[in-house]
């Protein structure tokens, strides 16, 4: 009987001590486990310094000589002479000098003096181009500027044409202003698709007579546009 109550008393001491090692253990898994709480360096986000470098392909502008914005780097194009710009994704291209034939048309009397004239060019090529912006027209090698644009003259859309298509525009070589001189050439140079940039070098267009032009610094020049009457229209009256 004292045999039976000692064995029974040994194990009811081995469960507990069983169960003593069990709360332990669970005690220490759980400590471990709480020494992650917090940000640890694997999952902390850094936030991006102010001076990280820009990501690859992007392009800073910087002023150049003209003040015009000049693309410092990415793939973008840049516009030269001859025609400058990739074709538009409708496969339209920049008109180039030499997809063009040159016109200049006095708009005065016979015998009156020359001061309004049609600028105007022809696609003589086999393909559509277009036409941008407005004529960069210098009046004779003294030139201090070129003659100042009519604003309000613009399309909002530039001139595409196709093969055998004119685009027009309308110069006022002198306004009655100051600084009169003489004339003896027309220099014309084509804008390209982007702003501020070139689809041609100077373009010595006909004079529209066997003498000079007498100009001033009143001259002014419209935009180009497919309707000749439309841009006389802002010149005639001056």
């Amino acid at each position: 009987m004292k045999a039976a109550v000692r064995a029974t008393q040994r194990n009811r001491t081995s469960r507990l001590l069983g169960a003593a090692a069990l709360v332990v253990l669970l005690a220490s898994t759980a400590c471990e486990a709480g020494k992650g709480d917090g940000p640890d360096e694997s999952t902390a986000t850094d936030r991006p310094s102010a001076t990280d470098s820009a990501p690859a392909g992007t392009s800073s502008a910087e002023p150049d000589e003209s003040g015009s914005p000049n693309p410092t780097g990415g793939s973008s194009s840049t516009a030269g002479h001859g025609g400058g710009d990739d074709a538009k994704a409708d496969g339209t291209a920049v008109c180039a000098e030499a997809d063009l034939s040159y016109a200049t048309t006095s708009q005065d009397e016979p015998g009156d003096q020359v001061r309004h004239l049609l600028l105007t060019v022809t696609n003589a090529g086999d393909k559509t181009c277009t036409v941008y912006g407005y004529p960069r027209v210098q009046l004779g090698a003294d030139a201090q500027a070129p003659v100042a644009l009519i604003k309000d003259s613009d399309p909002k859309t530039p001139a595409t044409l196709a093969p055998g298509e004119e685009a027009n525009a309308a110069l006022l070589v002198s306004g009655g202003q100051r600084d009169t001189y003489e004339a003896h050439s027309i220099s014309v140079v084509l804008q390209g698709r982007k702003h501020g940039s070139t689809a041609s070098g100077p373009i010595g267009f006909p004079m529209p007579g066997a003498g000079p032009l007498t100009v001033d610094d009143g001259g002014r020049v419209t935009y180009w546009m497919t309707p000749s009457g439309l841009a006389l229209d802002f010149i005639m009256s001056l």
